[in-house]
């Protein structure tokens, strides 16, 4: 499509004796005025020509260029809630966002414009522009009201939205669809209030299918202790996340951060696309509810009666103080059903070879967090356990699978790392035993692998040294996986 002035040419070079013409669609008229002298003395746009002469903007429309303006009339300003335009135009940031965000660097006629096209804007986040019949389209919706106003440095569309930035708007307001649920609580528990326009903040909002019936119906103040566990003090956008970070929330706990190869995580849920930054914050998007970590491992299987008996066999490893000690633990905990058909002198037996005993249980622990949701679906990752053997670890349909084992229940958050729990109980593959006793116990726990025998081969002790983690701040900006 060739447009001069905007008027679409219908037939061009036609060539006469003396010279071409080209046949256009519209009468041309003289154009001298700017688009700052148009939006000077247009009345309809005297809402937009306040933000743009005190954000400074206005000079740049005065200028040599090749502008697109969509300029937002008065009745566009009208439909905004009277507190969200007050703000913005009070704000001289917010509000020169808010102008440019209506500003292209090129020029667009509505002839030239045939399908949806992606344009930069002075103020850096993009518009689609599109048609729809005989009409313009901005980010899918028709709201061109007037177009093609041609001048000396561009072309003018009215419209009758006015286009607001994510960079003007309030970090509250840059939910989105699938966000609502926590936006609303968020509303109705009154801790809107709090999220002040001049401060800083981070919120962690769950997508709505992660708050179930029976999150919704608990007390409110549990409630809204919840969701000031989604709201960190500070902003933080996500290139500036790391590794074992700390972050405060309002309501003064810390969230663990875990950075994966295609994932980010704080403590059980992980980040989806979608994050957002605002005037006074970042939004970041997740999948599950964060459950901010309470107990450490040790103090999570005594107080859950499902674990009991490993939880004896720790003790009795002299194994407790690795599971209190301060730290980053995966451990895979079998639950009592793993053990049944063990008899009190199975158990005895099992006791006594206090290096095999060792050698099982360590099998289950694995230094680092790793969390389920962050490891890419169907892919075997291989961890280096206590014990020195391997874990096989993926996750298919969301569940985790360990040695090709399901989890009955993962992401359970410690203080000093994660849970996962299991039915069964792990063997590393290649370790022999040599006792008969010994070999007839653990067929009766282990069925998944065949157990090598080898006439008296012992367990080896495993010297239990740990070294203390060093975290070191990346700027590196992680890959977020596409929900």
């Amino acid at each position: 499509v060739v447009t001069v002035n905007c008027a679409r040419i219908i037939h061009g070079n036609q060539i006469a004796t003396n010279g071409v013409v080209h046949v256009i669609d519209r009468v041309l008229t003289a154009v001298g005025n700017t688009i700052q002298d148009f939006i000077e003395v247009e009345d309809d746009l005297s809402s937009f020509r306040a933000p743009a002469i005190t954000s400074g903007v206005m000079d740049i429309l005065g200028r040599p260029g090749h502008y697109t303006l969509f300029a937002p009339t008065n009745e566009a300003f009208e439909r905004l809630p009277r507190g969200v335009i007050e703000r913005i135009l009070g704000d001289k940031v917010a509000s020169e966002a808010l102008v440019k965000f209506h500003i292209l660097n090129t020029l667009q006629c509505s002839e030239a414009i045939t399908g949806g096209a992606v344009y930069e804007t002075l103020e850096g986040h993009t518009v689609e522009v599109g048609c729809d019949g005989e009409s313009l389209t901005v980010n899918g919706v028709k709201m061109v009201k007037r177009k093609d106003i041609v001048t000396s440095n561009g072309v003018i569309h009215l419209i009758d939205q006015v286009l607001i930035p994510d960079s003007a708007k309030q970090v509250i307001e840059l939910a989105g669809a699938q966000q609502t649920t926590f936006t609303d609580l968020v509303a109705q528990l009154g801790l809107a209030s709090s999220l002040r326009p001049e401060g800083q903040y981070t919120l962690l909002a769950p997508l709505n299918g992660a708050f179930s019936d029976d999150t919704l119906r608990l007390d409110q103040r549990l409630l809204k202790t919840i969701l000031q566990n989604h709201i960190i003090k500070v902003k933080v956008g996500l290139n500036e996340l790391y590794n074992g970070q700390e972050l405060e929330t309002i309501g003064g706990k810390l969230l663990r951060v875990f950075v994966y190869r295609t994932a980010v995580c704080i403590e059980n849920s992980c980040m989806v696309r979608g994050s957002k930054e605002g005037r006074n914050g970042f939004i970041h998007v997740f999948r599950q509810i964060i459950n901010p970590a309470e107990k450490t491992l040790h103090e999570m299987l005594t107080n859950d009666k499902r674990f009991s008996i490993f939880l004896s066999l720790v003790k009795a490893a002299d194994l407790d103080d690795v599971l209190s000690r301060p730290g980053q633990w995966t451990l895979f905990v079998p639950t009592n059903d793993a053990f049944k058909g063990l008899t009190d002198d199975d158990k005895d037996i099992l006791i006594r070879d206090k290096n095999a005993l060792r050698n099982i249980l360590l099998y289950h622990l694995t230094q680092g967090v790793f969390i389920g949701s962050g490891f890419e679906p169907g892919v075997t990752n291989i961890l280096k356990t206590i014990q020195g053997g391997k874990l096989y670890l993926k996750t298919v349909n969301d569940t985790v699978l360990v040695n090709e084992l399901k989890s009955r229940e993962s992401d359970l958050m410690a203080t000093n790392g994660v849970i996962h729990v299991i039915d069964k109980l792990l063997y590393p593959a290649e370790l022999p035993v040599g006792n008969d006793q010994l070999l007839t116990i653990l067929k009766k726990l282990i069925k998944y692998i065949q157990i090598k025998f080898v006439r008296d081969s012992t367990f080896k002790e495993i010297p239990l040294t740990f070294y203390k983690i060093n975290i070191i701040e990346s700027n590196v900006q992680p890959i977020i996986t596409k929900e």
